[in-house]
């Protein structure tokens, strides 16, 4: 990360490594976690996984009222520990995949943009990761 503020989400996924990875990366996944409520979805997801690599997902209120494409590049990929990008409005992020007892703790850390507050882009953050983690466990 850079010496910008950085917000920090994290969860314990109860899950082995592989497949934590697995869903997190491919975008058959991608579509049935990465929303923070039942009212948003994810109706198409891209991802190049390689330095350089683009990724893009699209994230809609299920009643059509809004969306938006949520994209970036990636910086740094080391398989099943770390990803590194930098979001199309050029804050960066961090993503990491730690094996523990019982499972993997996955943390983002991100900077925050200036369009809301950093309690609710934490607490958006925390519910999709929140929400992969549902998702991993329950399949």
């Amino acid at each position: 990360m850079s010496n910008k503020k950085s917000i920090q989400v994290s969860a314990s996924i109860d899950a082995p490594l592989e497949r934590v990875w697995e869903y997190w990366t491919s975008p058959s996944h991608i579509v049935n976690w990465n929303s923070p409520s039942d009212d948003w979805h994810t109706p198409k997801a891209e991802n190049e996984l390689e330095k350089g690599g683009r990724f893009v997902y699209r994230m809609e209120a299920k009643d059509g009222s809004v969306g938006f494409d949520f994209g970036g590049t990636y910086e740094e990929i080391s398989e099943q520990e770390k990803l590194v990008y930098v979001l199309d409005d050029d804050r960066r992020a961090t993503v990491t995949f730690k094996e523990k007892e019982g499972g993997v703790l996955v943390s983002e850390s991100f900077e925050p943009e200036d369009q809301n507050s950093e309690e609710m882009q934490q607490q958006g953050w925390q519910a999709i990761l929140d929400n992969f983690m549902k998702y991993v466990e329950s399949n």
